[in-house]
């Protein structure tokens, strides 16, 4: 377990110390966001689509035999989320880990449906800043139920399938809703990464430029940053894996040949992820063996300034004393003698320090 996931277990189990299994509530950092509702109801010839449905008519989509898709996003309306999941039979255990934002990415099977949640990441409108959501999604025999901590998501290419007919989707059921979902999930790893990787350049720069103690924090940033992708992303291989099962009868052949696709581009992310892990750490070496070598450098500078002045230290200290009887000291030439004699010896010194390849 990673230092932030601990941090927010930590933060947030008091909320549910001393109760039951299945209590529903949300366990989540910061405020939740209002809870909207949207449904994309679809068959092969036509499509109907509402934002802000009220749970009424939500219900009698269930058993529709066309598929419906109800997207919930924010989570603050625990009372209707709990509701939903009566109406659809939801086991109180699902509904308690749909309000629990800390949970690792799963697949649960039950009798008629089928559980999964995992991390979504993706870029802001910024372009720079990645945002990160868990993501819940039941399963159902002719429905998908998704529930969001917050307005915007990756699904907006399925949406726009649905709409205008293109692809598989208007023609499968509603598990190739949920495989579509994955692969948009999975594939919108790659530009988060893809950002790991920009940065990962400009900390490479500065490494061979002049390194300060901002890089280092820069290193570390992205290195809980990767090690959170990696903890994100590794789990959802098992997800896929799981859902390729042979026993899981919501899950058609069909659907099961695209899943290996998603599982085979999963394991190319954690290529990713376990390359950029490795990067980091080099680059720490990097930078502490640079670091180590300036240090050496100003040492040494600093031994060969020492080194000088021990004889001139001596001279000087010799002809500093006390005594009486110092003939040198009554001789018109012994100052300007003393001092070319120490400076021929220092350079000297310095000529021998050259020669020796110590400058």
């Amino acid at each position: 377990m990673d230092r932030v996931t601990d941090r927010f277990l930590r933060k947030h189990a008091t909320k549910k110390v001393g109760m039951p299994p299945g209590s529903i509530i949300y366990v989540g950092d910061g405020v939740p966001a209002p809870t909207t509702v949207s449904m994309i109801d679809y068959t092969e010839s036509e499509v109907k689509e509402r934002t802000g449905i009220t749970l009424e008519e939500c219900i009698p989509l269930r058993d529709s035999p066309s598929i419906t898709w109800l997207n919930f996003s924010g989570l603050a309306d625990v009372d209707t989320i709990r509701r939903l999941g009566e109406a659809f039979g939801l086991h109180p255990l699902v509904m308690e880990d749909i309000l629990h934002m800390g949970q690792r990415p799963k697949l649960e099977v039950y009798d008629d449906y089928i559980y999964l949640v995992g991390k979504m990441i993706y870029r802001g409108s910024n372009g720079e800043e990645v945002s990160y959501e868990q993501l819940s999604v039941v399963l159902g025999k002719n429905y998908v139920l998704t529930f969001q901590e917050r307005e915007g998501d990756v699904f907006q290419p399925i949406r726009e399938r649905i709409r205008n007919n293109k692809g598989r989707l208007r023609r499968s059921g509603a598990d190739y809703l949920v495989y579509s979902m994955l692969d948009s999930v999975v594939d919108n790893y790659f530009p988060a990464l893809e950002r790991v990787g920009d940065l990962i350049e400009v900390i490479q720069e500065e490494l061979s430029d002049d390194p300060d103690q901002d890089v280092l924090s820069d290193i570390y940033r992205l290195k809980r940053e990767v090690l959170f992708l990696r903890k994100s992303i590794w789990p959802i291989r098992e997800v896929v894996a799981a859902m390729m099962r042979q026993d899981i009868e919501m899950v058609s052949p069909s659907t099961n040949t695209y899943l290996r696709d998603v599982y085979d581009h999963s394991i190319q992310v954690m290529d990713v992820v376990e390359t950029y892990t490795d990067m980091l750490s080099e680059l720490t070496d990097v930078y502490m063996s640079t670091v180590s070598n300036r240090m050496n450098e100003i040492m040494k500078t600093l031994t060969i300034i020492a080194t000088i002045f021990i004889p001139l230290t001596f001279i000087v200290g010799l002809y500093g004393m006390n005594f009486r009887y110092m003939p040198e000291l009554d001789n018109e030439l012994a100052y300007p003698a003393v001092l070319l004699a120490m400076t021929g010896l220092s350079v000297l010194m310095l000529f021998y320090f050259r020669r020796k390849g110590w400058l």
